[in-house]
Parts: C-alpha cells; structure tokens; sequence
C-alpha cells in the first residue's frame, strides 16, 4: 500500500511521492510521501531533526530531493524547469518562517516589505491601487495600516510580526503556504491567536497549508489531517481527530504523553522512568519499516520491525 493519505478525493495541489533525501551516510527523509490538498491544512509532527524541515524546503524548492518525485497540479515538478516555471512556481508556494524577526529586514518598514512582493509578482498598478491592496492585506491579518505601515520590525511585537509575514505570503495570491514552526517562538498568550489567523486565512483563500510543528496539542487548530514523523520516517498519518484521539503507533503516544493533561499518565513512577520508556520507544521506532497498517477510516501507521 503506498503511504499516502487517502481521504482526499480532488487532485491535490501538492504531492510528495516517495521522496528521499541522503545527507551522505544520513538518510534525513526515507519514503515520505503525503498530498497538500486546495482549502485544507495538513500538520507535519515531529522532534527536531525528525525530517519535517526538509520537507519544508523540498516543496519550497530550497533543496531537492535525492530521489522521489515533487508533483505540482498533477505535473512532476521535481527536476528545475525554466526560470519562468521557477519563477511562477514560487509565487504559488510562499513560506512563513519560524523566527518573525529574523524573517524581516530592520532597516525597513512594513510597508516596504508588504510592496516588494506586490511589485515583483502584483504587475505594474498605480500607486493608490498598490496602497490599497495593502491596507486590505494588513486589515486582512488583523493589523491596522494607518498605524502599522510605517513602522519598523523593531516597533512591533512578535506576533505583529508575525502577521507580517503571514500578509506577505498572501501579497502574491499563493496556492500553498507551508509554516514553518510559525508560534514556536512567540509568548503562549498569543500562539493561539496566530493558528486561529492561519486557520482563518486557510479557508478565505482556499489555501493548501502544511503547517509543521513539535507541538502536537496545537495540529487540531489548524489542520484537518496529520503526519508524524520521527527518524526520517512517517509513522503515523490521517484524520487529525481520529490519529489524535486515538494514537496507535507508540511514537505517536509518546509525543502525547508530553502534552499536559491530569486524565492520561502514560508511564508511571517518575520522570527517570519515564526517560527510560522514551528512549525505548524512540530504540523502538528509528529502523526502517516498509509495512503499512490501515488502523481505521483515513488512519495508518507503520508497522515496528520485530526484534531477533
């Protein structure tokens, strides 16, 4: 069976197929292959270092895969095609990184970093259509223009900033937003504000979203369907809900036993037992598997390697 998600029925506007990457002897992505689909969010889980990033990049065009194929619109998109195909495909893919600051360049004002892209991708519109379609953007983040065009980075707040960024991507009208780790460094009184934002614009723009997070408590705000992955590997995927409620890969379970919750203790007796328990599991997880389970409707998970 391949390892796809299997709820979506329109051709998606992204799709990963059986893409791999090799850093040398480090195999960073083995046999990863999921679909970003137009009005849905798909949420990649993982650890650092699990694989999650890459992907990232790999559909950002910033890196390639060293075999698989990257399928735009049903169209292998995986070798560079032409500086116009290039071109236009990323003005369809837009990122909203981690860091909102770094994200920015301080010796600009928001305006400056709202027009750039309206300039390269918006055509060439007269000045009081190009302010408006800014003051809309920013309106359309939450963000008030006639106080926030001109201000710089450093004048705003970590989550204005990172509605900045957010207004940015939208600028060009994209078909897919991929968010890397978007709350990750925000305060917790306003991440919830910002994955409400993503979910919002997902829907008003009809937005293809893979929005990548460690963070499995926050999947259900935003997407409808989920990855988690660990050692490269996809280990369990499907209905957000369903893997949520009920996480049958022992990885999956770990990542959850993390999230704060009185009513669900997953290991007894102290957190040096429960190290313990972690480590096993990850023992446990990391070899290469190449069975699939269906586990339940739109819910599969790959199978541990037995032991000798």
């Amino acid at each position: 069976m391949k390892p796809h998600l299997q709820a979506v029925t329109a051709e998606p506007v992204i799709r990963l197929d059986d893409i791999r990457r090799h850093f040398g002897s480090v195999y960073a992505l083995k046999s990863v292959s999921f679909s970003l689909s137009a009005g849905k969010a798909l949420a990649l889980v993982g650890e650092s270092g699990c694989g999650k990033t890459t992907c990232a990049r790999i559909i950002a065009r910033l890196d390639k895969p060293t075999a698989g194929r990257l399928l735009f619109r049903g169209q292998d998109r995986t070798a560079r095609g032409s500086g116009k195909e290039e071109r236009m495909y990323r003005k369809d893919v837009q990122m909203v990184f981690q860091d909102p600051f770094s994200s920015l360049n301080p010796a600009f004002t928001i305006n400056h970093h709202i027009t750039r892209p309206l300039q390269l991708h918006g055509g060439d519109k007269p000045k009081a259509e190009r302010d408006d379609d800014i003051a809309k953007l920013l309106e359309s983040v939450g963000l008030d223009p006639s106080v926030t065009r001109q201000k710089f980075p450093h004048e705003l707040s970590g989550g204005q900033r990172q509605r900045v960024n957010i207004a940015r991507a939208l600028a060009v009208a994209p078909s897919v937003l991929v968010a890397d780790e978007p709350t990750s460094m925000l305060d917790v009184s306003i991440r919830k504000d910002i994955l409400e934002l993503l979910a919002r614009v997902k829907r008003e723009n009809d937005l293809a979203v893979l929005y990548i997070t460690h963070d499995i408590a926050t999947a259900a705000h935003v997407a409808e369907e989920i990855v988690v992955m660990f050692a490269g590997q996809m280990v369990e995927w499907g209905n957000t809900n369903a893997v949520l409620a009920h996480p049958r890969h022992p990885y999956t379970q770990l990542l959850l036993s993390a999230v704060p919750d009185g009513g669900r203790r997953f290991v007894t007796g102290g957190s040096a037992r429960f190290l313990e328990q972690a480590e096993k599991i990850r023992s446990l997880s990391r070899p290469i598997s190449t069975v699939i389970e269906r586990v339940g409707d739109n819910h599969f998970m790959r199978a541990l390697v037995a032991s000798n």
